[in-house]
């Protein structure tokens, strides 16, 4: 079969894999959060494979020590590149692939952001993004604060910093810097724009001192998927990484956010939805299962209730074994809300024991596991992106480098005997390859932006 439309697929890559004990694995490479040779080679694999992009969850400040120290001793997240270093680097090494990386808006600077994500813009030659996260976790004893920003105040700050940093990205005209060697000219003054940004948060004057982008922006991305979350990705994202388990949750996501573009003057084919997948393969049903179990019976269990403690902050989990039926998570939080919603409807959906629950979280933390042969991954990405679930998928391999190798060799030319995803790049920047329009810039073209707005 064959379809116009073609799936859009990211590497989600965490470093020795997304599984919680990943790094234990005999096929995992141990120190990989710190090996730029192990990343460069999943960059190419990628590549390879013909993805739209690489992606790293990041988080501005390193896990607090607190009680759980034996958890701490045993997980393997504590040392990671900065990852729009990383991704400069990496661009050097691959033509084609996008290079997406996670940036605080509750503990970062707008200018600094703008100019640092420019910068990877131009060093890339047009296949930087941006993933805009409010930060979940409280991080902000690193940062100098009063204390971690509640979750409505982190989205407000988050409106006016993503509005800000576009602004920032227009301060030059894409034909600004004439560079005349002849007449000694070198910069048009009349095309460079003062932001003059005073704001709730914020008071930036501007200009940044990079050049627009080679993109105009680089491609806005988002994760929240609270009410909150929802709002600011159908305003200012083209891309959410999103997490569901079933196809109705994936559907109503998809049919919610695509719905509210059109009040923000966007049309649905201006943002693309791709949830997040964790691929376990085998060559039967019965290895891939047998993969599975083995790498499930890495997790220690000090590292088994440390999960459970993080979820269930505020409960006291004294008394109960793993094989308890889960009790009820806390209802609210100012921390991650719709990853709570998302673990508390797993929990109550299956009646899980506190056991299955530490293990369905283990794997990728409440996105969606598909355990099977290389045809039945392909046939469940397939179903989603065919009924209104998904425009692509964050491909999540539960170990790296293998995961990752695995699903390229085994999986994506099934989808592309399929006709469901390219056989070749079709543009040279990251939004070329998504079919993402390059922005106009709002100072230029401030009356076509109302027309467009208002059509």
């Amino acid at each position: 079969m064959s379809t116009s439309r073609k799936l859009r697929l990211g590497a989600f890559i965490m470093a020795t894999g997304h599984h919680v004990a990943a790094w234990r694995h005999p096929d995992s490479q141990a120190d990989a959060g710190l090996n730029i040779d192990h990343y460069r080679e999943l960059a190419q694999t990628a590549e390879r494979g013909l993805f739209d992009l690489v992606f790293v969850a990041d988080s501005p400040a390193g896990w607090e020590r607190g009680k759980d120290v034996e958890a701490l001793r045993r997980h393997s997240t504590g040392a990671h590149f900065e990852p729009v270093t990383l991704w400069a680097a990496l661009s050097q090494v691959t033509e084609h692939i996008g290079f997406v990386s996670t940036a605080s808006t509750t503990y970062e600077d707008p200018y600094l952001l703008a100019r640092r994500f420019a910068s990877l813009d131009y060093i890339s030659k047009g296949r930087a993004g941006w993933n805009v996260v409010t930060t979940g976790a409280d991080v902000s004893k690193n940062f100098s604060i009063p204390g971690h920003p509640a979750h409505a105040d982190r989205y407000a700050r988050a409106e006016e910093f993503v509005d800000l940093v576009k602004r920032l990205w227009d301060s030059y005209e894409d034909d600004a810097f004439i560079r005349d060697k002849e007449s000694g000219v070198y910069l048009d003054p009349d095309k460079v724009h003062q932001v003059n940004h005073k704001g709730a948060h914020f008071t930036v004057a501007g200009p940044l001192n990079v050049g627009r982008p080679v993109q105009g922006y680089p491609v806005i991305v988002q994760a929240g998927a609270s009410e909150a979350g929802r709002e600011l990705a159908a305003r200012t994202a083209e891309m959410i990484f999103t997490a569901n388990q079933t196809i109705e949750d994936a559907q109503e996501f998809y049919s919610d956010v695509k719905g509210r573009l059109a009040r923000h003057g966007r049309t649905a084919d201006e943002l693309l939805i791709t949830p997040g997948i964790f691929p376990v393969l085998g060559g039967t049903e019965a290895e891939a299962q047998a993969n599975y179990d083995y790498i499930q019976s890495l997790v220690h269990p000090s590292v088994a209730w440390g999960i459970l403690n993080r979820h269930y902050q505020g409960v006291d989990l004294t008394g109960y074994s793993l094989d308890d039926i889960a009790p009820p998570l806390p209802q609210s939080t100012e921390l991650n809300k719709s990853r709570l919603k998302l673990v508390s409807d797993l929990v109550s959906r299956n009646n899980l024991t506190l056991r299955q629950f530490y293990l369905a979280v283990a794997t990728a933390r409440g996105h969606r596991t598909v355990v099977g042969t290389p045809e039945q991954v392909a046939d469940a990405i397939q179903q989603w992106f065919e009924n209104g679930a998904a425009d692509g998928f964050n491909i999540m391999p539960p170990i790296l480098p293998t995961g990752l190798t695995d699903f390229v060799d085994q999986v994506v030319p099934i989808l592309q005997k399929r006709g469901l995803f390219r056989t070749e790049y079709e543009g040279r920047t990251l939004r070329e390859n998504l079919g993402l329009k390059r922005p106009l810039n709002s100072f230029v073209n401030h009356d076509q932006i109302e027309q467009l707005a208002t059509a």
